[in-house]
């Protein structure tokens, strides 16, 4: 009888679901980041045990369940760090995320359950050669970007980067603009862009798109990818880019490498944080270099984080989630990326007429 696979998310860009393939033991001396690999779900079950499958949707996972990932690497502050080379002799996998990014676990937070375990199978192989995730990547003519970015940079994980993206590009799109968005860094998810999708944005990217399971690699492997991605959205028909990128400019994830090349294309920076004395550290980290115009996140969810914000680091907090500030977002915006402010502020009283 065939095996039943489960796709994990890093799978969504390759056609291991539409074409065959087999499954080989390989040597650890020929393993890489970004290869193809099957582990067979092991260990006691608990809330981790689910998969990102490659439509974004999430599933149960289950003793004996094979699952499809990609070995990669993870540095997250707040919830675990891992690497595929950290793998012993026994050859025994864990899910690093639901997404199927697979290695083992050096560091996970003690409010985490045990990661999801699994036994290597073997690579994702093709007439003797192992698939991986750059071999699926659309060659790109190298473009330069000339639209407008709006980026959103955190100072960690879960700092509320992807909903205030999602809320910004819904104002992009009450504007009338066509809007591109992209996740540059950090760990593979799907929902992320999804939501930026569902939110209206016309041309959605992320890092797996361009081969990476995760951008904690070196700058070289990373800068690859980048350049790749920001081609790819040069070559759309967007008038504004939303650019996420994931946990914080400081963490291993090349954060502070796409904070330097989007340069001059970036208008409008928005620092999202979990309170206000990460702001100052990430203010005092990077000094002029990154000023954010607006603080969102936990750290503007109160007048009390808001006032303190202004304090310790002279910036103006907005909390993105309520809508009373949606007309103060839109001038914001507006300034920023000169805009007609007359025609904004007719869309913002009709989207308060409608919405509240």
């Amino acid at each position: 009888m065939k095996p039943h696979y489960f796709f994990s998310s890093v799978s969504r860009c390759s056609d291991l679901w539409q074409k065959p393939f087999d499954v080989e033991p390989l040597d650890r001396k020929k393993w890489a980041t970004g290869d193809f690999v099957v582990g067979r779900i092991s260990g006691e079950h608990n809330r981790l045990y689910r998969c990102e499958t490659k439509s974004g949707r999430m599933t149960d996972m289950v003793r004996g369940d094979l699952m499809i990932g990609a070995l990669g690497r993870r540095a997250a502050t707040l919830e675990g760090v891992g690497d595929w080379r950290a793998i012993g002799d026994d050859l025994r996998l864990e899910a690093l995320t639901s997404a199927g990014l697979l290695g083992c676990s050096t560091s996970v937070s003690p409010m985490f359950p045990n990661l999801m375990q699994m036994e290597y199978e073997g690579h994702v192989t093709r007439g003797g050669d192992k698939v991986t995730m750059g071999d699926f990547v659309e060659p790109a003519p190298r473009r330069k970007l000339e639209i407008p970015v709006i980026l959103l940079i955190g100072t960690s994980m879960s700092s509320g980067k992807t909903t205030a993206g999602r809320l910004i590009i819904r104002a992009l799109k009450y504007m009338g603009l066509s809007v591109a968005a992209a996740k540059l860094t950090g760990s593979a998810r799907y929902r992320d862009i999804l939501q930026f999708r569902d939110a209206g944005a016309a041309h959605v990217i992320d890092f797996v798109d361009a081969g990476l399971p995760s951008t904690v690699c070196e700058e070289k492997q990373y800068r690859k990818a980048f350049d790749h991605m920001i081609s790819q959205i040069a070559g759309c028909d967007a008038e504004i880019l939303v650019a996420e990128s994931g946990a914080s400019p400081l963490e291993p994830y090349n954060g502070a490498t796409v904070v330097n090349q989007l340069g001059d294309n970036t208008r409008f920076t928005v620092l999202c944080a979990s309170d206000p004395y990460a702001v100052l550290g990430v203010q005092t980290a990077f000094g002029p270099k990154l000023r954010a115009d607006v603080v969102s996140g936990p750290a503007a969810n109160t007048s009390a984080a808001a006032e303190l914000v202004k304090e310790l680091c002279g910036l103006d907090c907005l909390n993105l989630t309520d809508r009373r500030q949606y007309p103060e977002l839109l001038r914001r915006l507006s300034r920023a990326l000169d805009l007609d402010e007359e025609r904004l502020a007719r869309e913002a009283r009709e989207y308060m007429a409608i919405h509240g």
